[in-house]
């Protein structure tokens, strides 16, 4: 049993804080446990319908699924995670002591969020007198349960500082054509506007400049994390960067300009393995952890700050709170007393809800 426990404690201690799956184990396990309608030994009954249980049960308490690609998600049955073998061990334990190992999931998930809740309370009780970024960036460093979703703060914070300037500079972006080519605009004129906003009497636009964050993505991805209107990509690096991967990177990513944010150390090897691949040409600049704790700085306390400051602070609570929805905690109790989780104790799987 210790073996499995294990196996199970990595997969947890592995995973981002949504614990997608975790939560796919826990409703294997639940619907061996009650319905007793799959077979733990034949991946084939429970590998595809698991994720629909699993996604019921994140619809609830995150308000998302993951959107990760079929084939990450089924790296949780490999043999160096949970295969069947695992799980067969794991489902005995689990039907003698009543739902102990779901409930040991749900704690460990209830845990984790209760961590997150640590981070984004700093977020709403600091404001641009006392933030500091790099205290902030330690919450989630220094917490083993938040490490592995570490990237995800660093696009935030590069997001929020990087869209607040843009918008105090009122940077405007205009898209025009070339006059040479009239005859084809209006040829193509209803595409022309209907897709560029041109046409023969409207011969330019100018737009607000903008950058974007891609959205929520899976562990597995890389590539593009942020994206503007005027022909830049983002990409944050807070790991080492192989030329394997610099190549997908620079491959998986259609911008001529790309920006990359790393930490300190891996400035030189980030350069050293874009000039080994030859396409140091594409991207624009590098920027470290340093450049962003300069920048927080001055954007806060600067000159500036009374344009810029609480425009920063404000995006950074309200993408922590898109990327990391709180748990209703009643709700979140209501579900573990439904289930009968809160009856049960037990000292070798540390319950004691």
């Amino acid at each position: 049993m210790m073996k499995a426990k294990n196996a199970l404690d990595k997969v947890i201690e592995k995973a981002r804080v949504h614990l997608y799956k975790p939560i796919q184990i826990a409703e294997i396990l639940y619907r061996d446990r009650v319905e007793q309608d799959i077979n733990l030994q034949d991946l084939a009954t429970y590998r595809t319908t698991s994720k629909k249980w699993r996604d019921i049960i994140c619809l609830q308490f995150l308000g998302r699924t993951s959107t990760s690609s079929a084939r990450y998600q089924d790296d949780i049955f490999n043999e160096n995670a949970i295969p069947p073998s695992i799980l067969v061990e794991l489902g005995k334990e689990n039907k003698q002591k009543n739902g102990i190992i779901e409930a040991y999931i749900y704690q460990k998930f209830a845990q984790r969020f209760s961590q997150m809740s640590a981070g984004l309370d700093y977020c709403q009780t600091h404001d641009k007198s006392d933030f500091q970024l790099d205290d902030f960036l330690a919450m989630f460093w220094n917490e083993a349960g938040l490490r592995r979703s570490i990237d995800k703060i660093y696009e935030i914070v590069v997001y929020a500082l990087f869209s607040a300037l843009v918008e105090a500079l009122e940077v405007s972006v205009e898209v025009s054509f070339n006059p040479d080519k009239a005859a084809i605009l209006s040829e193509f004129e209803d595409f022309a506007y209907r897709v560029i906003q041109l046409s023969t009497e409207q011969k330019s636009i100018k737009l607000k400049a903008r950058i974007n964050r891609v959205g929520v993505t899976n562990a597995a991805d890389r590539g593009l994390d942020m994206w503007a209107n005027f022909g830049l990509a983002i990409q944050i690096k807070h790991l080492s960067l192989t030329e394997e991967l610099a190549e997908n990177i620079v491959s998986s990513v259609s911008a001529d300009r790309i920006v990359i944010v790393c930490k300190d150390s891996e400035q030189k090897i980030i350069l050293s393995v874009l000039n080994q691949i030859g396409w140091k040409s594409r991207v624009q600049s590098i920027i470290t952890e340093t450049d962003l704790l300069n920048w927080y700085e001055k954007a806060l306390r600067g000159k500036f700050a009374y344009a810029v400051g609480d425009n920063i602070l404000t995006k950074l609570r309200e993408e922590i709170q898109v990327e990391f929805p709180a748990t209703d905690n009643k709700e979140f109790q209501k579900f573990m007393s439904q289930r009968g989780y809160d009856k049960l104790f037990d000292s070798d799987w540390n319950i004691n809800i």
